[in-house]
């Protein structure tokens, strides 16, 4: 049996629990912001303001260590490994935000229209998302980058054709969920046509979970470019993007120079934790019970 001492001792500990998981919420989401914007900063403020050409070769400069002159080391042809970085992460960020936009819309807009008609279309477009699911994102990404010339495009093309089939899945869930609540039910009693219910009721409800997909895919897309400009088959091997500086640091890795493959590497590690961590605050913001279970 429970006694009200148990019951008084046990709340300040509930509180200080909540207490705690609130000051780590704030301090993950204070670090994961503070990523973002100097991230952001880097990528718009560096390049005009440091008057720095990033091909410039110096072979007299090649493979130096982290300095004053240079604080990320230098590459295998002199490069200011730096302003590598940066520029690597300037077309990482662009291929991840336009692919994951681009993946997001072809995502909601087939979820929407399989779980606004329902009946054999919604079986037959689901079945079409299952059979492109069972093939590996980055075999069919192979195969989409290899009809074209190696640039930018193809790669964007590439992400956002292999990653809108769990955006479908999540806005046809939520299509579905919305068809059966009251405020659908009575537009459509009161005449509304399918398209109007679907443009003017559902795709609203879904929005919010429609946005967090592609901030989520975000990351995702730019782990998938580096991985095609790994292989070779992402962007032209001169184009600084944060997978062809990996590749073309794995020489110098194996010669114990670790500095041109440890920055790009954190390049791309920090902006997907700093994403992440924005898309879990914002995905605790959009689901009541978790967020009540995080004040607990």
């Amino acid at each position: 049996m429970t006694t009200d001492v148990d019951t008084a001792d046990a709340k300040p500990v509930w509180r200080a629990h909540g207490t705690a998981r609130r000051s780590t919420h704030v301090l993950r989401l204070s670090v994961s912001c503070a990523l973002v914007a100097v991230t952001v900063l880097a990528v718009l403020l560096v390049p005009p303001l440091v008057q720095l050409d990033q091909q410039a070769v110096d072979l007299a400069a090649k493979l130096q260590p982290p300095g004053w002159a240079h604080p990320f080391g230098t590459d295998d042809v002199g490069r200011d490994l730096l302003l590598r970085c940066v520029y690597g992460l300037r077309v990482s960020l662009l291929v991840g935000v336009v692919a994951a936009l681009t993946a997001t819309v072809i995502g909601t807009a087939v979820g929407a229209a399989a779980g606004a008609l329902g009946g054999r279309a919604d079986r037959l477009v689901m079945r079409l998302v299952d059979t492109l699911s069972s093939v590996p994102h980055l075999l069919l990404g192979i195969f989409i980058v290899a009809m074209f010339r190696p640039g930018v495009w193809p790669v964007v093309i590439s992400v956002a054709l292999t990653h809108w089939l769990s955006t479908a899945r999540i806005v046809r869930a939520e299509v579905l969920s919305l068809r059966s609540r009251p405020f659908v039910d009575a537009a459509v009693s009161g005449g509304a046509s399918r398209w109007r219910v679907t443009v003017r009721h559902l795709l609203p409800g879904v929005l919010p979970q429609a946005g967090l997909a592609a901030v989520l895919m975000v990351p995702h897309a730019m782990w998938h470019e580096s991985a095609l400009s790994f292989l070779g088959l992402g962007l032209p091997t001169h184009t600084a993007s944060l997978g062809t500086l990996i590749q073309g640091a794995r020489g110098s890795l194996l010669a114990g120079q670790w500095w041109p493959t440890l920055f790009p590497g954190l390049f791309l590690i920090l902006p997907t934790l700093a994403i992440a961590g924005l898309a879990g605050a914002w995905r605790e913001r959009i689901n009541p019970r978790r967020r009540s279970e995080l004040m607990l």
